[in-house]
């Protein structure tokens, strides 16, 4: 466990952590401008957030396997991007259970208080992600990557 621990605090894996950061704050940019936009159309706020979420998903894994990681090898596998989406799909039902628990204890939110609810989960959601896509998601990709740029 301190080994896997310390394989945050290096060099390359701050930098993967900031541009998975990057990757989240553009997407979490579109996902707001078109979760208020749902939201001024009259959308229910869990399923405004699902389709916000849904519509960047896509967004996120291209932007992740080929800018994040440096995965250029043009190998997608299905299962990766099966883990992929499962990682995200865990990550929708927290911000959307997390909006939902905010309304039942609190009503109705204003579009401010939704999209305060929205950003903290955001933000909690970033480590458990980026932990998630190096080492479930991309991590066979990397590992293969390593492999073939050692052999050379």
């Amino acid at each position: 466990m301190k080994d896997y621990l310390a394989s945050f605090m290096t060099r390359r894996a701050l930098g993967q952590f900031v541009k998975v950061g990057l990757v989240g704050l553009g997407n979490t940019v579109v996902s707001f401008v078109l979760f208020n936009a749902l939201l001024w159309l009259g959308w229910w706020s869990v399923i405004a957030v699902s389709a916000a979420f849904a519509t960047t998903t896509f967004m996120s894994y291209v932007l992740n396997r080929a800018w994040t990681f440096d995965l250029k090898d043009g190998k997608v596998s299905g299962r990766e991007t099966a883990n992929f989406y499962l990682v995200n799909l865990a990550a929708w039902a927290g911000t959307a259970g997390s909006m939902w628990l905010a309304e039942t204890f609190f009503g109705p939110l204003s579009a401010v208080a939704a999209n305060v609810v929205y950003l903290l989960t955001s933000v909690v959601i970033l480590v458990p992600k980026f932990a998630s896509y190096r080492d479930i998601v991309f991590g066979k990709a990397i590992r293969d990557q390593e492999c073939r740029t050692v052999e050379v």
